[in-house]
């Protein structure tokens, strides 16, 4: 699928995936065997759980039917929610992160691994060893939240919410 291709998926699905006030965080189209993969990746303050991605699921698949921006080929559509092993690349990312364990790598050298207490659009503040730091995002190499085992507000390290469909 060419890239004209995505950026039709894109301007289809993104109108869809927005009325029902989620984040498009992630589209992507590849090969699997001769049907085409679609795969959405959304998100929202406080989680998208399994019904919410199955909900949306069917109406990004209606507005594609729609659009026939598939074409002919046949196709399965993936609708998830991105886990807690997404990377924080947006200041939105580490809003939804903010009471969470991090580990950031920094453009200086060197990574620090600590706890989000504010989120703010150019910066985050953490707390690292009891001691408040702030870290501009344009200072962040690359960041992920921890998965913390001895936390009674334990997340599961996989995806809370997938659906797939099988269309075309």
């Amino acid at each position: 699928m060419s890239p004209a291709d995505r950026g039709l998926l894109q301007r289809i699905v993104e109108p869809v995936v927005e009325s029902e006030g989620l984040d498009l965080e992630e589209l992507s189209v590849s090969q699997a065997g001769r049907r085409s993969r679609l795969q959405i990746v959304v998100d929202a303050d406080g989680g998208v759980d399994l019904d919410r991605c199955a909900d949306v699921s069917r109406l990004i698949s209606a507005a594609l039917d729609e659009s026939d921006a598939m074409g002919d080929v046949p196709y399965t559509l993936e609708v998830s929610s991105p886990g807690v092993s997404r990377p924080l690349t947006h200041p939105r990312h580490w809003a939804r992160a903010t009471g969470r364990l991090v580990k950031v790598k920094l453009a200086e050298g060197g990574s620090v691994t600590g706890r989000v207490q504010v989120a703010e659009d150019s910066s985050v503040v953490l707390e690292i060893d009891g001691t408040a730091r702030e870290i501009a995002y344009d200072q962040v190499l690359k960041a992920r939240v921890e998965v913390e085992f001895n936390r009674g507000d334990m997340v599961d390290a996989e995806d809370p919410g997938s659906a797939d469909a099988e269309t075309g």
